[in-house]
This record gives structure tokens, C-alpha cells and sequence, in this order.
């Protein structure tokens, strides 16, 4: 999971993010101005904010810092 933790916390991973959540976004604005449209949209702003901002939102689950550029400092795992 490390592994994983730090490519999404590079440049791909962020842009991946980013995109991901935008796509959401969009998705959810299709679906129209329902609760279920807004809830898709607040869904799809979780990666969108989290990849612009460096942050990792499966921390806490993985035991990892909070912050990308923490992330990446940690040594590789063996």
C-alpha cells in the first residue's frame, strides 16, 4: 500500500486525482438538480480537492502521513 501511497502522491497521481474528480463532478451535474446530483458532485470534489491539495484521504487507513510530500519522504519498504 506504501507503494501506492506515493505514486498518487507524484505528479500522475495527483493529475489522476484531479482528473478523476472532475469527471465526477461533471457526471454529477449531468444527473441535474437533484440530491442525488449533489451528492455525486460533493463525492467527486473529495479527489478533485484532495489531489490538488497533496492530500492522501486513505491515510488514516493505511498508516501513512496525511500529506503527500510526507508521504514521499518515508524510505521505501523492503
Amino acid at each position: 500500500m506504501l507503494k501506492f501511497a506515493k505514486f498518487m502522491a507524484t505528479a500522475p497521481g495527483r493529475i489522476i486525482r484531479v482528473v478523476a474528480g472532475a469527471a465526477i463532478i461533471w457526471w454529477g451535474s449531468m444527473i441535474g438538480d437533484t440530491t442525488t446530483g449533489m451528492v455525486v458532485i460533493l463525492v467527486g470534489a473529495i479527489p478533485f480537492f484532495a489531489g490538488i491539495l497533496n492530500l492522501c484521504m486513505i491515510a488514516p487507513f493505511i498508516g501513512v502521513p496525511f500529506k503527500g510530500k510526507d508521504i514521499l519522504a518515508l524510505p521505501d519498504a523492503q
